[in-house]
């Protein structure tokens, strides 16, 4: 179990460098990396790895961890920067733009699918809470209807998505999309 004090400045560079390696790894589609090849990858021996790692789940769980966090980052960032809808819209296409890049992750994740690991929950659970800001947003700026939560919508997404194993998947889950959010804005009480 690893430690709860700060990490020394080389010790962080390492684990940093192991993510950073294993995400490539992974989300490149590399779904039987070894320990071993991501180590050599990031620099490090692989007792390295597993100091900051006890398992090769454990690592890819934090991979997972790390992509959903900078995902639910987005939603603050787009609401600066962009109208509620506009917002939404982006998000949206960037998390199905995650499920095409999350495609080789998806499948390194399997092994962890049969644990009791509260990861996907976790991570169930912040989209949910990131598409409810944007809807929230959208909806007190009347661009988008009040009564669809984000756990619903997220669902709808993960339908989406779901399309990945069909070629070409991509453009038609971008194309549907775009669907659902029309579906959102109608019925949206339009500001006069």
């Amino acid at each position: 179990m690893p430690s709860s004090r700060p990490l020394r400045a080389d010790a962080r560079r390492n684990r940093e460098a192991l993510l950073s390696a294993a995400r490539q790894a992974f989300l490149g589609g590399d779904t039987d990396a070894h320990v071993e090849d991501i180590a050599r990858s990031a620099g490090v021996a692989v007792g390295t790895l597993y100091r900051h790692f006890e398992t090769r789940e454990a690592l890819i769980e934090e991979v997972y961890r790390k992509e959903v966090d900078d995902l639910c980052a987005a939603p603050g960032d787009l609401l600066n920067h962009h109208a509620p809808e506009e917002a939404l819209r982006r998000f949206l296409l960037l998390l199905v733009d995650h499920a095409a890049v999350g495609k080789g992750m998806s499948v390194a994740l399997e092994g962890i699918m049969a644990t009791n690991s509260p990861v996907f929950d976790d991570a169930r659970a912040r989209m949910g809470d990131a598409l409810t800001r944007l809807l929230d947003a959208g909806s007190a700026a009347g661009t988008v209807r009040g009564d669809v939560t984000g756990p619903t919508l997220l669902r709808a997404l993960g339908g989406i998505c779901a399309m990945r194993v069909s070629e070409g998947w991509l453009d038609e889950a971008r194309q549907v999309t775009t669907l659902l959010l029309d579906g959102l804005r109608h019925g949206a009480p339009r500001a006069s």
